[in-house]
């Protein structure tokens, strides 16, 4: 697979038609309203990382196109001026925003007949597996659209990541909806646990020397392993690698759908454990059955495979907070992409007389040390600097490289904690993914009103079965809701 690095950036162009054409249109010079895109939003246009985030949701009532109209016309849609403006490139090749005019329907692609004779969610899901793969969108209007599949009565919302990461989204999402028992509120998320937040207080002067040292240990360690990986430690070929030039292959999704409240029994099974270490401890359960049913006694045992995860830097609490990113440009909250990018190593086991909730206590001590040192903060700031120093060229195959020498990726926001509307039509599921990379397993997690639904997206060539994958992560759950629940009777 790695010989297709050779020809990812000639593949990339044509797979992206509508890259050449921004600068065929508007190739002309800049005018003082012109606004430089941000290093990352810069690095999601170049053709190796070119990223559009497809936002899932399944409405209870049929669709009322007028409605859907009237209200994406009178939502931060239109009003926003990232999505009001078009993505630019001067006599430089250097990318800005230009405030646009809104052909709304140019915006919203209307679909009256089924996409697939399959059932709803496998139909959306194959929908969605084909826009991953597709040639992007289109830079001579605003790089977003609004897919309305109405015999599935679902909406789909694509929106290029230039224009934002999955907090951002999300807070305009949310400040476009209400809560379904009450039209005039809006919705109310959970927010992350943060420990560090939580152990405020005095300590005495040892414990403060020793936390220091472990962030200093932990922070050398773990950069030193993502610089690494930056330029040629890459994981051991298995069953589920991907590689350069994957992000061009035939994609499938489906959907593993897992419940809160079981996330939450197991958590209480582990102390000071959170749902993100549940949710990995459940992706390290499932892997390993996977891999132990694609390659029986091929793997070594303790064999490690690593994901990528992307974790949010911005500090919010609460809906208004995340809706002020909306206004406050220069906060601390702002509107953009402001995330970090980790490295998280899991261990392949076998299952047989293995008790779950060790997969789980693994993932917990590997997080914890994760947490206590600053290879978020530093990826950002390395990244940062690339962009604006060495360019987007070099930023873009860094990361291409990071992505080609580990296995999977994995995100996981907080969505809605109730159930809501939009326009007062109930939403029935809410999901997310993005299109391909060089993974050929990648995992994005939303949960929404006691739901917490994976969507999995694969290169169906390598992972030819991910509907036997989805039941693997639903099972090492419930096989851990046993083991907490014999705990707790204990």
């Amino acid at each position: 697979m790695d010989a297709g690095a050779q020809k990812v950036g000639v593949s990339r162009s044509l797979h992206h038609p509508s890259l050449s054409l921004s600068l065929a249109a508007h190739g002309s010079p800049g005018t003082d309203s012109d606004e430089p895109l941000t290093p990352a939003g810069r690095l999601f246009h170049q053709p190796e990382m070119n990223q559009v985030i497809h936002c899932v949701v399944g409405l209870k009532n049929s669709l009322d196109i007028d409605s859907i109209k009237s209200q994406v016309r009178n939502s931060m849609f239109i009003k926003h001026p990232r999505f009001t403006s078009l993505m630019v490139r001067d006599r430089h090749g250097v990318e800005h925003w230009r405030k646009t005019s809104i052909d709304l329907d140019r915006h919203l692609i209307i679909i009256d007949s089924p996409v697939a004779t399959a059932d709803d969610e496998s139909a959306v899901n194959e929908y969605l597996a084909d826009l991953s793969t597709s040639s992007g969108l289109s830079t001579d209007k605003p790089l977003w659209e609004i897919h309305l599949l109405k015999a599935h009565k679902c909406v789909i919302f694509r929106i290029h990541h230039s224009l934002g990461d999955g907090i951002s989204l999300m807070s305009m999402f949310l400040a476009c909806c209400r809560k379904f028992d009450d039209e005039n509120a809006l919705p109310t998320i959970g927010t992350a646990s943060n420990r560090r937040k939580n152990l405020k207080g005095k300590k005495e002067w040892w414990a403060l020397v020793l936390g220091f040292v472990k962030m200093a240990w932990f922070s050398l360690v773990f950069v030193l392993e993502f610089v690494l990986r930056c330029l040629w430690v890459r994981d051991r070929q298995t069953a589920i690698s991907g590689g350069a030039g994957v992000e061009l292959w035939p994609r499938k999704l489906v959907t593993a759908r897992l419940w809160l409240q079981d996330m939450k029994i197991v958590k209480e099974a582990i102390p000071n454990a959170t749902i993100n270490d549940v949710l990995f401890g459940v992706i390290s359960s499932g892997l390993s059955t996977y891999l132990d049913h694609r390659s029986p006694n091929v793997l070594q045992e303790g064999l490690q495979i690593t994901g990528v995860a992307m974790v949010n830097l911005r500090e919010q609490s609460s809906l208004q907070d995340l809706s002020n990113m909306m206004e406050r440009s220069n906060s601390g909250s702002s509107w953009g992409n402001k995330f970090g990018m980790l490295l998280l190593p899991i261990e392949y086991h076998k299952k047989g007389g293995t008790d779950p909730l060790q997969y789980l206590r693994r993932a917990k001590v590997m997080i914890d040390r994760k947490k206590q040192s600053i290879e978020a903060h530093f990826s950002y700031r390395i990244g940062y600097f690339v962009m604006s120093w060495l360019g987007s060229k070099i930023a873009s195959l860094l990361n291409y490289r990071i992505v080609c020498n580990t296995t999977f990726t994995i995100s996981n926001v907080v969505g809605p904690q109730e159930e809501i509307a939009i326009g007062g039509n109930p939403v029935t599921y809410f999901r997310a993914n993005s299109s391909s990379l060089p993974h050929a397993l990648t995992m994005h997690m939303v949960s929404y009103a006691g739901r917490a639904d994976i969507q999995i997206l694969v290169a169906k060539d390598i992972i030819p079965d991910p509907e036997f994958l989805a039941k693997c992560f639903e099972e090492a759950l419930l096989e851990m809701k046993e083991a907490a629940e014999a705990i707790a009777k204990t």
